[in-house]
């Protein structure tokens, strides 16, 4: 009995305590994890946090080297450039030896500039003398058209460009050239001028109508029918074709203020109307070259062949006379002013300048060589 009530009262006491949840033991177990993960979890953080700032520290690291390097790079250029330098200081002369290099460049510069003067002086001057020049030969040029051909109009723009060149210099000592020039083309101006191509072209075309001269045969006719009133036969008839054929080769006038020319034909109107052609062309070759007297002797001539030998009541052989009878008087050459006194002008003008000038030389010299 006392066996069986041991353990009652063993268990007595255990009935007595205060009797525990049984959820409270797996609780405190997953704080321990939780917290243990925590921490686990703040350790993984620290770790990577560790990690990264190691990577970081070794980019920057590796990025230092980089500057590192690269500065190194740039000293050593600085070194070349310091070494190049000193070596180019090292060929620079002196300071004295600088000086006086700087004075000579000085003294060069003022020899150019007083040599660039003289050279413009001595330019200035031949170019003068070359436009000088230019005017007189300008005036000899106009003297030989006038003397060769009897140009008028060129002659006068010769001699006003000369005159141009003499005004262009503003030298009071070229007043008598002027003056003697300002005479001349007065003259010029008052001098016709001949038109030598337009005679030339109208004899030409004279010629062209003198191969289309024809005589005209002076033809006599009855105001009266000779049969007319009485009968016809038959020797009538024969009798007045003969006559027919006769009045052709003949003719009785009882006028004989009548100008009749005779027929030319075959032959001797072509040798007429060459002989008339030839006069012509020689006419114009005395109006191209300004002979005066060959040019009035071929119109004569071209007129007296025309009276002779053609008949004045053809049209064509009266609108030809006509033609002669007008260009006959023109006048193909003209009596041209002299230049000489021009020219000599000119020359004196040259003379008195090149005189001066060789006086300013001259005094320019004296001093120099007595120093």
């Amino acid at each position: 009995m006392s066996e069986t009530a041991l353990p009652k009262d063993e268990t007595q006491p255990a009935l007595d305590a205060p009797v525990e949840s049984p959820v409270t033991a797996p609780r405190r177990g997953n704080g321990l994890v939780i917290v243990a993960l925590l921490l686990g979890a703040a350790g993984v953080a620290a770790g990577g946090w560790g990690i990264w700032q190691v990577r970081a520290l070794q980019a920057s690291s590796q990025q230092q080297l980089g500057q590192v390097q690269t500065l190194d790079d740039q000293s050593q250029s600085l070194k070349q450039s310091q070494q190049q330098l000193a070596a180019r200081l090292a060929q620079l002369p002196a300071a004295n030896e600088l000086e006086e290099r700087r004075r000579l460049v000085a003294q060069l510069q003022g020899d150019q500039q007083r040599l660039s003067q003289r050279l413009e002086t001595v330019l200035g001057a031949s170019r003068q003398d070359w436009r000088l020049a230019e005017a007189e030969h300008l005036i000899r040029l106009a003297s030989l058209r006038l003397s060769a051909l009897q140009d008028i109009n060129s002659a006068q723009s010769l001699v006003q460009g000369a005159d141009e060149i003499l005004r262009e210099q503003s030298d009071p000592g070229a007043y008598a050239a002027r003056e003697q020039l300002a005479k001349s083309l007065a003259a010029l101006r008052s001098t016709e001028q001949p038109d030598r191509t337009g005679l030339y072209l109208q004899l030409a075309a004279l010629r062209d109508q003198v191969v289309q001269l024809a005589a005209i045969a002076p033809q006599y006719q009855l105001t009266e029918p000779a049969s007319q009133g009485r009968p016809t036969t038959d020797t009538d008839s024969r009798w007045s074709q003969w006559w027919e054929q006769i009045s052709r080769y003949f003719r009785i006038d009882f006028n004989p203020d009548d100008n009749i020319r005779p027929l030319l034909a075959g032959q001797g109107l072509s040798q007429v109307r060459l002989a008339l052609s030839l006069a012509l062309e020689q006419a114009q070759w005395a109006a191209l070259n300004g002979e005066t007297a060959v040019y009035s002797r071929s119109l004569g001539e071209a007129r007296s062949v025309l009276q002779d030998n053609f008949n004045q009541d053809n049209p064509q052989s009266k609108a030809i006379l006509a033609r002669i009878a007008e260009l006959e008087p023109k006048a193909v050459s003209v009596v041209t002013p002299d230049l000489a006194s021009s020219l000599a002008a000119v020359q004196a003008y040259l003379e008195r300048r090149h005189l001066s000038a060789d006086e300013a030389k001259a005094s320019a010299g004296t001093p120099a060589a007595k120093e």
